[in-house]
């Protein structure tokens, strides 16, 4: 019953919220409906779809990855780096910029299973020292004059439509998540351990490994945002990623993943994702200060993690435990 009623808020109540956002802004902000807004919205939602799966999948398993932004930041400036300076091609880049992101990923999932401590501090603290080590080498300096094929790959309309390819992207890291959680053993593990670590644990699963791939699966994913990202912005920019994290909690959380670990919605994290990206676009339309973006998802996660409280609650009066 519990998972039936967070199915329902994640699939369509959700969806409600969104329409009913876009709804607004399409009578009070001037432009939000015209093929070119839409084209850019889906490209931004895209981004930060993909964002929230990177942290929907660290919180499967009971973790939390706060170093999404520095990871993705990192590989963006990486790829960027490698392409205006060595002249690497784009193909090239980005492989080792995702290869960074795994590198990256397998330290967060080490230190946690080494050290034992949580993973809110670990990645807390690599955050600190990846975006450092990011800006040391780079000095803080952009990195413009990239590949034109590279920047146009974002810019094409697919199907005749305002659909960038970068929405093709994240529905395929969609597509291989639902079927990762929903048909694959090591998904369900991921699942159990996020559930209770220590019955898992009691049960034969190897949580270790698991921890560590879970991070490696998260590191990656964020990575790819990076990369998404520099298509969008047409540019390698040090403040990609800095502002990733509330945002990579509230897509997942309101849309219906555990924050504690356990059960994730795919689905819910899209229409989570599409929702932030509408209020980010359509509050700039209206010329109000980015600001009351953050004020918004504040509220929205709050509220996202009240109606977890609820399910937990919920959960615990029916089964008596």
């Amino acid at each position: 019953m519990a998972n039936a009623l967070k199915k329902g808020w994640s699939r369509f109540g959700l969806l409600l919220v969104t329409v009913a956002f876009w709804m607004f802004f399409a009578i009070k902000a001037e432009g939000f409906l015209t093929e070119y807004n839409l084209f850019t919205l889906i490209r931004l939602a895209s981004v930060q779809i993909t964002i929230g799966f990177a942290q929907m999948v660290a919180l499967s398993s009971g973790e939390m990855n706060l170093s999404v932004g520095a990871i993705g930041g990192g590989v963006a400036m990486l790829a960027g780096g490698l392409m205006e300076v060595y002249g690497l091609s784009p193909v090239w880049a980005v492989l080792l910029g995702i290869l960074l992101a795994f590198v990256l990923g397998y330290i967060n999932g080490s230190l946690v299973i080494r050290t034992g401590i949580n993973s809110f501090i670990i990645t807390l603290a690599t955050t600190s020292v990846y975006t450092g080590l990011m800006l040391i080498i780079t000095k803080a300096d952009s990195f413009d004059n990239l590949p034109e094929n590279f920047l146009n790959f974002s810019r094409i309309r697919t199907l005749g439509l305002a659909i960038s390819p970068l929405f093709w992207i994240m529905l395929a890291i969609a597509g291989a998540l639902y079927f990762f959680f929903n048909k694959s053993r090591y998904g369900r593990q991921l699942l159990a351990v996020g559930a209770n670590r220590r019955a898992a644990h009691m049960s034969g699963l190897n949580t270790p490994r698991i921890i560590l791939v879970t991070h490696i699966i998260s590191a990656v994913i964020a990575g790819l945002a990076g990369i998404m990202s520099v298509m969008m912005l047409a540019d390698a920019v040090p403040v990609i990623g800095t502002n990733w994290v509330l945002s990579s909690f509230a897509a997942p959380a309101i849309g219906g993943t555990a924050i504690s670990g356990g059960y994730v919605s795919v689905f819910g994290t899209l229409i989570g994702g599409l929702l932030i990206g509408s209020i980010t676009n359509g509050v700039l339309l209206l010329n109000v200060s980015n600001f009351f973006v953050n004020f918004f998802l504040g509220l929205i996660l709050l509220f996202a993690v009240w109606l977890d409280q609820l399910r937990k609650t919920y959960t615990e009066e029916v089964t008596g435990s």
